[in-house]
């Protein structure tokens, strides 16, 4: 996947609310929109360098969109919708050998009361449902950095279509290249990380990959391990 974006170098200063960030650029404070609802409190430091992407579009609130975070001299994404188009582009392109067996891509299925985000045409039917995990400590990565009700509804919908015959998976997307393996993170959001076991063993595969994402595209890089308990 390659980016056209057009860059905007600047220092983050601070988040007013979840989805603006006030940046510096040459100076002068502007508003940038935060494409990503989590806390990001490890990520978003005073003076910390961003790269925004500028759009001149009269229809949004703001020009800039805030995407990379430097931490460690390396830029980290931020960007909560690219994990989705970052694993369908890969199953396009069968890329991942976890999943093999199936005909079409399809995404935003609905199915109960949500909507999942890819469902694989195959024999029984895959449902797969996709997190971009950013929060590091230790190397190690956490998902999620806030808790999320939303995410553990999808979980729950996840074990009712295994109940009923389909296959299910959650894809844990690593945006951080310093991550080397997965965990739920129980402190944070304990119900997540409970439904999350459950739904492991009631048959939902549970995997995490990093993705190599830069400033000029993203891929699928590799599988990391998992610690669920």
């Amino acid at each position: 996947m390659k980016f056209d974006y057009i860059y905007v170098n600047a220092r983050f200063i601070e988040r007013p609310n979840r989805f603006i960030a006030m940046v510096e650029i040459d100076g002068e404070i502007h508003k940038a929109h935060v494409p990503n609802t989590g806390r990001l409190k490890e990520l978003l430091i005073e003076g910390r360098k961003v790269l925004l992407s500028f759009h001149d579009d009269q229809k949004r609130k703001t020009k800039y969109e805030l995407r990379f975070v430097e931490k460690d001299q390396i830029w980290i994404s931020v960007d909560s919708q690219l994990p989705n188009k970052i694993v369908k582009e890969a199953l396009e392109n069968r890329e991942l050998e976890v999943f093999s067996d199936y005909d079409k891509v399809n995404t935003e299925v609905g199915f109960g009361k949500s909507r999942i985000d890819i469902f694989l045409d195959s024999d029984k039917g895959k449902f797969i449902e996709i997190k971009g995990v950013n929060l590091e400590l230790n190397s190690w990565g956490y998902f999620p950095d806030a808790p999320t009700s939303r995410g553990s509804k999808h979980l729950e919908e996840l074990i009712v279509a295994k109940e009923n015959g389909f296959d299910a998976a959650v894809v844990f997307l690593i945006q951080n290249p310093l991550i080397q393996g997965f965990s739920p993170n129980k402190i944070t959001d304990p119900k997540f990380s409970k439904i999350l076991i459950e739904a492991y063993y009631k048959g939902v595969e549970i995997y995490a990959y990093r993705a190599d994402i830069s400033p000029i595209g993203a891929v699928v890089k590799d599988r990391l391990p998992l610690i669920l308990s």
